[in-house]
């Protein structure tokens, strides 16, 4: 088999980036078979195999990322799959995965594509499907989003799913927040951002991290207090079980939680004190015992910062089986709600459902239907190469299925 060290290698790294870090020799061995390698060289082989598996694992996750760029076009994509991916442990009738969105504006391709594929999993093995709101940054919501969202998701999940606002869900958050502290897994920070950026770098313990539960709790309750501490004047973080030399930076005692004044759009100014996104998920993942999550790779480091919570709260085997998705790049076309709420009040388009705009509202107006976007998240599948797709080419893939 032509350079099957260098294949076997790119082949592990790519194992251990989609399973935390932890590669496994049979994976490997299975990937190597698309390669050429027979069957009765196993034997032969396997030990150099598992010898690279190991090396590859005694790697940091940002290590083996870093390495794997190297070596990424050693690896083979399949491409023009038919069928659903398979989906690991997954028990029929007792599968629950997510979409969940912010409500920084209505559903687009891209949200289409990848919630897509989490609503046919669940339809296919059975379960519960959420759409999730994700409202807990009061500072980026759109508020028509809240009942576009639901309608849009009406009608490309065939009005088959659980609907959710986090910010409804607001004294959940406060009581996992209570019981991390308890545990001695969280602590308030009241160091300035400049001051704990200092720590992180020299890999340091800043003082609040000392503090006992008692003087977090009184601290805690300081935060949620009207007249406690000011905006910015504290934050709940996680306390790292490895300290604040973790080779991950992105881990070193992360926020949780901060205070934020701006009024919300749905709950006024009746919290003064917000779920950061990895506390909420979390909780939300936890509560509605979610077995499989579909995301973008580029969440790699908020889906490990969630493990840990969950590790942190006794949970640990119950945490999610995670699938990271390849970014696709849109080429042509503009995905940023933001961008697009700018233009259409400078009267750029008509409004969300313009014929320019590649938002669910115009593709439905124009009489496209959800199933071609099912075929074609089918087509993607559980891959983790980044793709570049032109608007020509993406149209003409979403109309051929569309006519199916």
């Amino acid at each position: 088999m032509k350079d099957f060290e260098k294949k076997a290698r790119a082949y592990a790294l790519k194992n251990a980036i989609a399973y935390d870090g932890v590669a496994k020799a049979g994976s490997v061995i299975s990937a190597l078979f698309n390669e050429g390698l027979e069957k009765n060289e196993v034997g032969k082989y396997s030990e150099k195999i598992s010898k690279i598996v190991n090396e590859i694992n005694s790697l940091s996750q940002e290590e083996q990322e870093s390495e794997f760029k190297k070596s990424e076009k050693l690896v083979h994509e399949r491409e023009g799959r038919e069928g659903l991916p398979e989906l690991p442990g997954a028990k029929k009738g007792k599968v629950i995965m997510r979409f969940a969105p912010s409500p920084s504006g209505p559903m687009h391709v891209g949200h289409a594509l990848t919630a897509s594929l989490s609503f046919l999993l669940v339809r296919e093995y059975g379960g519960k499907f959420y759409v999730r709101i994700e409202d807990t940054n009061p500072d980026n919501i759109y508020p028509p989003a809240y009942k576009m969202l639901e309608d849009e998701s009406k009608w490309l999940f065939d009005n088959d799913f659980i609907f959710v606002i986090q910010s409804d869900r607001m004294k959940l958050y406060y009581d996992y927040a209570e019981k991390l502290i308890k545990k001695e897994s969280a602590y308030v920070c009241t160091c300035s951002s400049e001051e704990f950026k200092k720590f992180s770098e020299g890999m340091k313990d800043c003082p609040c991290r000392k503090l006992n539960v008692k003087e977090n709790s009184s601290r805690w309750e300081k935060m949620l207090d009207k007249k406690g501490f000011d905006e910015g004047g504290a934050v709940l973080r996680f306390k790292t079980s490895g300290g604040m030399k973790d080779k991950n930076p992105a881990m070193r005692d992360f926020p949780l939680a901060r205070i934020n004044l701006t009024k919300h759009p749905k709950q006024g100014n009746k919290y003064r004190v917000w779920p950061l996104m990895n506390l909420a998920v979390a909780v939300d993942d936890i509560e509605m015992k979610m077995t499989h999550i579909v995301r973008a790779k580029d969440h790699r480091d908020n889906a490990e910062r969630q493990k840990r919570i969950y590790k942190a709260l006794g949970l640990e085997k119950k945490t999610p089986w995670t699938a990271f998705l390849g970014k696709i790049n849109f080429k042509d076309m503009e995905l940023s709600t933001t961008k697009i709420r700018e233009d259409i009040e400078k009267k750029k388009y008509l409004g969300w459902d313009d014929p320019k705009l590649p938002t669910i509202a115009s593709l439905k107006k124009r009489g496209y239907k959800p199933s071609a976007f099912w075929k074609f998240a089918e087509k993607i599948g559980f891959s983790e190469a980044d793709k570049v797709i032109d608007k020509e080419e993406f149209f003409k893939l979403l109309d051929a299925f569309n006519k199916k």
